[in-house]
């Protein structure tokens, strides 16, 4: 979640126009990354969205909610395997978690989450930016931002990543993706030989 923190948040809708689903930046709160737990279950997360987006609108206290996090994934042509007959598939990791809502009204705990998240992104995919100097501005579009916390009740992960195929045509397809030409083949790569490592072990 933290080396993916843009996740699809999902909730049901009162109305017709529902279920709603949005993009959106996820993180941790900070007492999570002070004092991480041992389970995400009772974990809080932190986001936050334009209040003029109508999933906002039909946010309810305690309401259910499932976070999904994608994580490296790529695509498996058969030519990779060198044998027939084959079928093609797709290499990928995911989170699932599924929590409860409540919605932050105070502008202060918004500016707050938002900060959170400034932090959180920065560190992780930045550059050190110091947001000091753009506080003033925060504070003058937060009226339009609408932030929440969800507390874990269960959470999930799924992955697939070759590990159907016998040793040798996982590491056929590991290194395929390690010498490919984009950036997600090689985190499937760095993934796919995790674990190789765990089976290892």
């Amino acid at each position: 979640m933290r080396r993916n923190p843009l996740a699809l948040f999902m909730t049901n809708g009162a109305d017709a126009d529902g279920p709603y689903a949005t993009h959106l930046p996820v993180v941790p709160d900070p007492d999570l990354l002070a004092d991480p737990p041992t389970e995400l279950t009772g974990a809080t997360l932190l986001g936050h969205m334009n209040r003029a987006n109508p999933q906002w609108k039909a946010l309810r206290a305690s309401m259910p909610a499932v976070l999904s996090f994608a994580g490296p994934n790529a695509y498996v042509s058969p030519t990779v395997y060198r044998f027939t007959p084959a079928a093609p598939t797709w290499n990928f990791t995911a989170a699932q978690i599924r929590g409860v809502i409540h919605r932050i009204e105070s502008e202060e705990e918004t500016l707050s989450v938002v900060q959170t998240t400034v932090r959180n992104l920065e560190a992780e995919f930045g550059y050190g930016w110091d947001m000091s100097d753009s506080l003033d501005y925060f504070r003058r579009i937060i009226g339009g931002v609408g932030a929440f916390r969800l507390t874990i009740t269960r959470a999930e992960a799924m992955f697939k990543l070759s590990q159907e195929q016998d040793a040798e045509t996982r590491d056929r397809v590991r290194c395929h993706f390690a010498q490919g030409g984009s950036g997600r083949q090689a985190e499937t790569a760095e993934y796919m030989g995790r674990l190789a490592e765990a089976d290892h072990a």
